[in-house]
């Protein structure tokens, strides 16, 4: 089977859930891998682009009236999403480690991680 049509089968057999899981594993992988480059690195520059506009369509989806989460989780992510965005111009701007947002990502893997064990 070709890689084109394995993921076609990925896409389509993959729950919402473990698509985010995957996207966040994707971007926190990139946040990994920039943590001991200088601020000017295209590269650090691009993962905390990644991850701010990852936390900023998580908020707008959680913004949606028609989100079924309960409103208390809609507006912990919002919370959250406005910190990364703080937080990441702090990494920019004043050189601040990236691990509190690794850490935030890893804790909303552990979730969806254990929310998918608990359906299955």
């Amino acid at each position: 089977m070709s890689l084109t049509a394995y993921q076609h089968t990925l896409k389509a057999t993959e729950s919402p859930r473990d698509v985010e899981y995957r996207l966040f594993g994707q971007v926190t992988r990139a946040l990994l891998d920039i943590a001991p480059l200088p601020r000017t690195d295209p590269k650090v520059i691009d993962a905390i682009d990644w991850n701010r506009r990852l936390w900023s369509a998580m908020a707008l989806d959680c913004a949606n009236n028609d989100n079924a989460m309960p409103p208390q989780i809609r507006a912990g992510v919002i919370s959250l999403s406005m910190f990364v965005a703080r937080y990441s111009s702090q990494v920019m701007t004043q050189s601040m480690p990236v691990d509190p947002l690794i850490d935030i990502n890893r804790t909303i893997m552990q979730g969806l991680a254990a929310r998918a064990a608990a359906a299955a």
